[in-house]
């Protein structure tokens, strides 16, 4: 029932456009400190595109990282073209992203990846903005893939990490500890400094080098963010062997 529910795109646009209105009133009914915020301005200012990377446990408020306006670039968010993606799609629209749906294959299934993937460097290359979950959409949890690294060579621009925390939430037991904000708190926005992408002749290596760093920006950062909110910081998962190549969307 659920399944067929969120396989109508009434329902989802419904579902997806209550859920942004929660989530703008979370973000402006909660008490901001922001940090390193002067890290994202030259991107505001349409200097470079870029690609910002959050867990995906923090997707929800991912618009009160990015500035939206005339003069602005747009930001886009990688989003899966599973069902509740297609809510996800709603709820990104009506808190201001624009989304590129898609993601890897699946056996013999395709997902839209490659489509995504040439949708993503066009708006790269007229200085837009892509936001991923690099360790999403399944895990493991605060594991960053391979996918925004390698999609940064491709295209050439930095990576930043972003992250927020909030002193009411709700913190459900999913693989990526999924955090629900609560409105009338106190939070945190972070910004990282921009990591350069590996050079267009990297070797693995250097592109492994560049994956590591983005990971230990994401994990120090979102720490830091639980500990200035005064709640408990969120552990990463055990580090798998390897990561994989694909970019990876919000679910």
């Amino acid at each position: 029932m659920l399944k067929q529910l969120l396989g109508n795109p009434i329902f989802q646009f419904l579902v997806g456009r209550t859920i942004g209105l929660y989530l703008l009133l979370v973000g402006v009914t909660t008490r901001w400190k922001k940090v390193n915020r002067s890290a994202i301005e030259p991107f505001f200012r349409g200097e470079s595109a870029l690609i910002g990377c959050i867990w995906h446990g923090r997707f929800t408020l991912v618009h009160k990282m990015w500035a939206f306006g005339p003069g602005i670039p747009k930001a886009k968010m990688l989003i899966s073209q599973s069902r509740e993606g297609g809510v996800v799609a709603h709820t990104s629209r009506t808190v201001g992203a624009e989304v590129i749906r898609g993601s890897a294959a699946k056996g013999a299934k395709q997902k839209g990846g490659v489509e995504a993937l040439r949708a993503m460097a066009r708006h790269m290359e007229g200085g837009g903005v892509i936001c991923m979950t690099p360790d999403g959409p399944r895990g493991p949890r605060m594991r960053v893939k391979k996918g925004p690294v390698q999609l940064a060579k491709i295209a050439g621009v930095p990576l930043i990490a972003v992250t927020w925390s909030t002193s009411a939430r709700i913190v459900f037991d999913s693989w990526d500890r999924f955090v629900l904000p609560l409105p009338f708190g106190r939070g945190t926005l972070i910004w990282s400094d921009p990591i350069a992408p590996p050079a267009p002749d990297a070797s693995d290596a250097e592109i492994e080098a560049v994956r590591a760093n983005l990971e230990q920006e994401m994990i120090r950062i979102a720490a830091e963010a639980d500990r200035l909110a005064g709640v408990d910081v969120i552990a990463p998962a055990p580090a798998p062997q390897s990561a994989t190549a694909q970019p990876e969307p919000a679910p």
